[in-house]
């Protein structure tokens, strides 16, 4: 306290009283007198702000919606993505070899191959072969037709019901014919300007073994005899002829040479165009100026001591080669036809056409008895599995049936997997398929799952 004269004077700290105003509570800021504008302006920047609170608020609203929209998104697109696929395991032997005694050694042994000469039997169905012992390679005579026929289809496919491209004959084509009647070689007489088909030469070359249409029609494909020969010879080595050597289109050359296992191969191939085996079935056949013309294959229908059954092939002769014949025989396997190709070579003596003809029937006869029908795996099989998460399930297959085979055969199998079906696939989702083969047979039967595949949890389906 102070007085007037300078004693002490009581200073009361607080608003005046009478103002009504309250003392600061303990957490405002309250400037002290005397601040600077500074101190003032860092004051109010500190004190709290009703606006940035709520923007504060807002922005953490904002988080978390987007945060469950993020969530319901991953969960919407893990629920809509496809079940995971399976893995399918093969689960099967590659090779079933036929049962049934004798061997084929003992099969073979038991064949009546000809006394004299050299014999061979094939079944192009079943992909078997045997022969009568070692081979030597001799003159085939007009077997050496099986090539040149071979060539021109494979290079001049006839379509079904068609006979092929026109060709007009010329001067040397009318050379051909006139020079095989000089030398007595079996011919049909053409005349420079007539025109013949592919198919109508082929006829005339197979069926009356025509030298002079076998020259023709390898001019015409080649361009000349000699460049043809050189495919004759290259085909031989494609196809395994190892002790075959070409020299001429017709054979009547005594440097073409062969085996009956040789000629079989490419006689094989020859029956798998349609044409050449409704040709070397006919007993004759008419041509515009040649008239009509007969074969001189044995036993085919029509002829005098028809051979059941034979529908061709080839016969040949010359004093080189002696008597030879490739014949096919159309045999019945329960109910399934095959053919089986017999071939006999450098056979003599008296009718030797017909000789050579019987003895290669004989063959294919025989073998054909010891063709047997293998039944192939029942529907139901199992082949295999199909697993997913963590769950399997058995591949089997659908119905197959049979196929023809030899004793002692092997049967190869494989599976061509082509679908790996999703969890939760109903049963019978097909997998994909097996293939059994045997020669030139193939049967195929589906596979597919035999009971259905779980689907996935809802945990399995999120993680």
């Amino acid at each position: 306290m102070e007085t007037e004269l300078g004693g002490p004077v009581e200073r009361n700290e607080g608003p005046p009283s009478g103002t009504g105003c309250p003392p600061p509570a303990e957490d405002t800021v309250a400037p002290a007198r005397g601040a600077t504008r500074s101190e003032l302006r860092l004051a109010r920047l500190e004190a709290p702000s009703p606006l940035g609170h709520r923007l504060r608020v807002w922005a953490a609203i904002i988080v978390v919606v987007a945060l469950v929209v993020a969530l319901g998104a991953w969960v919407h697109a893990r629920m809509a993505a496809p079940p995971p696929t399976s893995v399918v395991h093969v689960d099967l032997s590659s090779v079933r070899t036929v049962s049934g005694p004798p061997a084929q050694p003992a099969i073979a042994a038991s064949l009546p191959w000809t006394p004299t000469g050299q014999s061979a039997v094939a079944i192009p169905a079943l992909g078997y072969a045997a022969q009568s012992g070692p081979e030597q390679s001799m003159p085939v005579a007009s077997l050496t037709k099986l090539m040149t026929g071979y060539l021109i289809l494979r290079d001049h496919p006839i379509a079904p019901g068609t006979s092929g491209p026109n060709i007009t004959m010329t001067a040397v084509d009318a050379g051909y014919f006139a020079d095989d009647t000089v030398s007595d070689q079996a011919n049909v007489e053409v005349q420079p300007g007539e025109v013949l088909t592919e198919k109508q030469l082929l006829e005339g070359m197979l069926i009356h073994s025509a030298n002079n249409l076998a020259l023709t029609l390898g001019s015409w494909d080649a361009g000349s005899v000699p460049a043809f020969v050189a495919k004759m010879n290259a085909m031989a080595a494609q196809l395994g002829m190892t002790q075959t050597r070409y020299a001429d289109p017709s054979g009547f050359d005594p440097g073409s040479m062969s085996t009956p296992a040789d000629l079989l191969k490419v006689a094989s191939v020859d029956m798998s165009f349609p044409v050449f085996a409704q040709i070397v079935q006919m007993s004759s056949v008419t041509l515009p100026l040649a008239g009509l013309i007969s074969s001189y294959t044995p036993g085919l229908v029509g002829e005098v001591g028809t051979l059941p059954n034979a529908v061709g092939v080839k016969s040949g002769f010359t004093t080189a080669a002696g008597g030879c014949d490739v014949l096919a025989l159309k045999a019945t396997v329960g109910t399934t036809p095959v053919i089986v190709l017999g071939a006999v070579t450098n056979q003599q003596g008296p009718n030797v056409l017909q000789s050579a003809g019987q003895l290669a029937y004989n063959i294919a006869a025989a073998a054909a008895t010891h063709i047997v029908t293998m039944p192939l795996p029942p529907a139901g099989q199992h082949v295999g599995s199909v697993s997913v998460l963590g769950h399997s399930a058995p591949a089997v297959t659908a119905a197959t049936g049979s196929m023809l085979a030899w004793p002692g055969d092997s049967v190869h199998t494989t599976m061509v997997v082509t679908n790996h079906p999703r969890a939760g696939t109903a049963a019978a989702a097909a997998i994909g398929d097996i293939t059994y083969g045997l020669g030139t047979q193939r049967v195929t039967a589906l596979v597919r799952t035999s009971v259905p595949l779980p689907p996935p949890s809802l945990f399995q389906r999120l993680f």
